[in-house]
């Protein structure tokens, strides 16, 4: 029996990168996913390809988390489909190709990481909660960054910004429905490569800044996607049970308070 034998989960941003080994985390451990996204291609990529290892318990919804219909009818299809939203994971976001030196920000730059990192969770959040309030369980995990209660690496102030609050949106929720029986948690990574666009933001830093970064965590290497989604995984399992309104830290010692 897996950690999430049986749950329902749905993972946002999940076609590939993070959120794709999140959710692959979640069904290695037993639980059925909605795979997430804004591409149908690459989700019907990600659904055929897990769908091989897990079959039948893999679905994917095409959705925008920044608007709050689109939001809601993913949520409503999967409950429909499975029953019961179990598992929230709120991993659509990022710093999305934006600039992070401070002249080079625009408006539009900043609007497009707080409504995907934060507002996005925010509407999913408001969606999903109903129904794990009327079942009296739920977990919600959100991924948060190292750079929501320090500094960012490779990315700019928007993206702290926005990471800082979803940090605060997990305490609110974890202290306002808790006595429902939904627990909200947070997962903090570092610079971890999971794809294409953050290979590209590591390589465009000079060779002296990445050993910097490496030489300044105690276990001396990036983690891996897997590390994050395991992470995700434990939050999310009644191993948690008695776990609500933290972030934790998986950033291989870099950050000792």
């Amino acid at each position: 029996m897996g950690r999430v034998q049986d749950k329902v989960a749905l993972v946002t941003g999940s076609a590939q990168g993070m959120g794709f080994a999140i959710a692959r985390c979640l069904l290695e451990e037993g639980a059925k996913v909605m795979i997430n996204d804004i591409n149908q291609e690459t989700i019907d990529r990600a659904v055929d390809e897990l769908n091989k290892e897990f079959p039948g318990r893999v679905v994917g919804k095409k959705a925008d988390v920044t608007n709050k219909a689109q939001v809601q009818e993913m949520i409503d299809e999967l409950v429909r489909t499975w029953g019961s939203i179990d598992i929230l994971v709120n991993n659509a976001g990022g710093s999305l190709h934006t600039p992070y030196k401070l002249e080079e920000i625009e408006e539009k730059h900043w609007d497009l990481v707080l409504n995907v990192n934060l507002k996005g969770a925010f509407f999913t959040c408001q969606s999903a909660i109903p129904y794990m309030a009327k079942a009296g369980k739920g977990a919600i995990v959100n991924m948060g960054a190292l750079a929501g209660h320090w500094r960012a690496s490779l990315a700019g102030v928007q993206y702290t910004a926005a990471k800082a609050g979803v940090e605060g949106l997990t305490r609110q929720l974890a202290y306002d429905w808790g006595q429902k029986g939904i627990r909200v948690n947070c997962v903090a990574p570092t610079v971890t490569i999971t794809g294409e666009r953050m290979k590209g933001l590591w390589e465009d830093r000079s060779e002296e800044e990445r050993e910097k970064i490496v030489a300044n965590i105690p276990l001396r290497r990036l983690s891996t996607p897997d590390e994050i989604g395991k992470a995700v995984v434990f939050l999310a399992s009644d191993d948690a049970s008695y776990i609500t309104g933290i972030t934790l830290d998986v950033v291989g010692g870099r950050y000792l308070r």
